[in-house]
């Protein structure tokens, strides 16, 4: 006999009493157990299985009825109910963790796992790009759902403010949480890999200035030595012509990194752009500026501590501060264009290998074993490089 309302109702008012109710039949397979659960019985492939159509009173027997015709055209049609339902929630789960993979969630763990061994500069400058400038357009958009166009159309609000190389810089970034993407199966393909060829074209990049002409290198050397500022800009700006470093490994360099005995200077890795310990072998010349150095700043612990605190170092903006105050405009010198009179003239000699050059101002070798390899190997070929080139500029220093 077919169930009607009035008997479910009464069947779950004696459940919820706790009392045991009998299973009852509506025909068709479709049971109603213990006063409350749909269930519809059924024969697929010789197997007797049971597929469950949710709880009464939230399940109506309107509801029920309906579900069971569906699942009996479906046997009809040779379908299993149960392994399409099961199908069909693993579809949704899908979609459900699809829908929530979005951009901002990929690239904050692109962020937390594949930016550990990043400067701390590099890694706020990086969330503040995601956040400011990448989150605010793509942040929402899941990742495997993620088209050209959609980067595009925030990129090209970028380009319109002029910003060109931000906006290339933001297209790399987004390159590469699309590369950790498809790489963790979050995404079939990488969305970002053709932007350049939609985008305006980045202006060409302006060398960094730098005195060439070995007569003007020597001015600028007397005139460095004839600077009446802060002591330790002077002594960074008299030292910067020997070492070859960036500016930043100078500033911050530390007493406890000198071997006077060695003559050689050994900066650890976690202050090396590229995160790698790196040895300087130090000339004559530059062994007696750092004793001269020494009795003035030896006791705190940095070379160049700047005038307002023994605890940090000199600034990018007080050296340019001091070369602008000789003469030298911003077209003409920069602080990396010590490195660039370096790298041209020794270049320029033929005499010293370019391995020897690069490994001198701490270019990057991708291959480590060759890079480990170079710095054991190099360090005598730089040692006389560097003497050699110590007392070239003290030539011209002397106007020969």
């Amino acid at each position: 006999m077919a169930l009607t309302d009035t008997t479910l109702r009464e069947l779950h008012r004696r459940a919820k009493k706790g009392e045991k109710v009998p299973m009852k039949s509506d025909g068709g397979g479709l049971n109603f157990q213990d006063g409350k659960y749909w269930r519809f019985t059924y024969y697929f492939a010789g197997k007797k299985k049971r597929l469950a159509f949710g709880v009464y009173p939230d399940v109506s027997l309107k509801a029920a009825r309906q579900a069971r015709e569906k699942a009996r055209e479906l046997l009809a049609q040779g379908i299993d109910p149960a392994e399409k339902k099961k199908a069909e929630r693993a579809e949704a789960e899908r979609i459900e963790h699809e829908q929530a993979r979005t951009f901002r969630v990929v690239a904050l763990e692109y962020y937390e796992r594949k930016l550990t061994d990043r400067r701390d500069l590099y890694k706020r400058q990086t969330l503040a790009r995601f956040e400011n400038q990448i989150f605010p357009f793509l942040g929402d958009v899941p990742i495997s759902k993620l088209r050209p166009s959609d980067i595009l159309v925030g990129l090209r609000r970028v380009e319109e403010r002029g910003s060109l190389d931000m906006a290339h810089r933001l297209a790399s970034l987004i390159r590469q949480v699309c590369r950790y993407a498809v790489a963790s199966g979050y995404s079939e393909f990488n969305a970002a890999a053709e932007l350049s060829a939609a985008m305006t074209p980045k202006p060409k990049a302006v060398p960094r200035a730098a005195i060439l002409d070995p007569h003007r290198i020597g001015q600028l050397l007397r005139d460095i030595d004839e600077y009446q500022g802060s002591f330790s800009v002077k002594y960074a700006l008299k030292l910067m012509p020997y070492l070859f470093v960036r500016s930043q490994e100078l500033r911050n360099a530390r007493w406890d990194e000198i071997d006077f005995d060695k003559a050689v200077w050994n900066i650890p890795a976690e202050r090396m752009k590229m995160k790698s310990p790196h040895t300087v072998p130090l000339a004559r010349q530059v062994v007696k500026l750092l004793t001269e150095l020494h009795e003035w700043t030896g006791h705190t612990g940095l070379l160049f501590p700047s005038a307002q605190s023994n605890t940090r170092s000199i600034t990018d903006v007080g050296l340019l501060n001091a070369l602008r105050r000789m003469g030298y405009g911003r077209d003409e010198m920069c602080i990396h264009g010590f490195r660039s009179i370096a790298s041209t003239h020794l270049n320029e000699s033929g005499k010293w290998r370019s391995d020897v050059i690069e490994s001198a101002l701490a270019h990057s070798e991708r291959n480590q074993v060759r890079a480990a390899y170079n710095r054991a190997e190099y360090l005598p070929e730089r040692t006389a490089m560097m003497q050699e080139w110590a007392d070239w500029l003290d030539r011209l220093r002397a106007g020969q």
